[in-house]
């Protein structure tokens, strides 16, 4: 199923599939990126989880609303999502700016994240590789094709987001370790090894979080669950499902 829900002012679209207990899914961003983007993903997550897709303000479905968009503003928004549709904490899995986004839902709301799975994003900025978010790149013209498709904003206004999401990826996110390190919720944190994030940020991220597992994806780039869906669906229901097991030479978790 699928419907619009208000929340604060932003009609926010979603889908909804499976049973079970709830997991939300955050798609990546990006003018004209929306929840198709876990087509490969969500037919293996809806089979053990009630799964729930908004799609963020601006993206997909879910039309702009005036003034800048911030991970802040996104952020609210998930929080508001879960209090009013979802009903009860979740498991959240966020991809590139869902992750982020997710990542400060878990640090403003921890009441509401049961687990995290973090896809290829930053808690920093600094953390992009710079060809990843030069404001001078062209995106590509499938994603215009995409969010005319979708946008209740209709094609004209693209460029507005593009524009939108490329002032907040110069300055945002600015989470600092120590704020990572009260995170209470287990975290399995996600990339390609040839990821748009940079690797060395990632390990940063792990080693921050107080419980966080990693995994690296080999030859896979920033679509590594779309690259190896196969791969990332089993990781993904083996870390949403099963508790941590006891390692034999442990270190980190000593």
């Amino acid at each position: 199923m699928s419907t619009y829900v208000d929340l604060d002012g932003v009609r926010t679209w979603y889908g909804e599939s499976g049973a079970g207990e709830p997991l939300v899914l955050l798609h990546p961003g990006g003018g004209g990126v929306s929840s198709r983007a876990f087509t490969p993903n969500i037919g293996a997550l809806a089979e053990r989880f009630r799964t729930f897709t908004p799609e963020r303000r601006a993206h997909g479905r879910t039309p702009d609303v005036e003034g800048p968009i911030t991970f802040d503003a996104m952020a609210q928004d998930t929080i508001r999502f879960l209090e009013q549709v979802v009903g009860a904490p979740a498991r959240v899995l966020g991809v590139s700016d869902g992750a982020t986004v997710a990542l400060l839902l878990a640090l403003r709301r921890p009441d509401l994240v049961e687990r995290l799975v973090f896809v290829a994003g930053v808690f920093h900025h600094d953390g992009w590789w710079p060809v990843a978010i030069d404001p001078n790149n062209e995106p590509p013209a499938f994603l215009e094709d995409s969010y005319a498709d979708l946008s209740p904003d209709g094609a004209a206004h693209y460029g507005v987001v593009v524009e939108k999401l490329a002032r907040m990826h110069q300055i945002e996110p600015t989470i600092s370790l120590e704020e990572l390190a009260t995170i209470p919720c287990r975290t399995l944190v996600m990339l390609g090894d040839d990821d748009e994030v940079r690797l060395e940020h990632g390990i940063a991220l792990y080693r921050a979080l107080p419980e966080a597992e990693l995994a690296v994806v080999p030859g896979t780039s920033h679509g590594l669950l779309v690259e190896k869906p196969e791969l990332c669906n089993a990781m993904l229901v083996d870390f949403l499902t099963n508790d941590p097991i006891a390692t034999f030479a442990p270190i980190r978790r000593a």
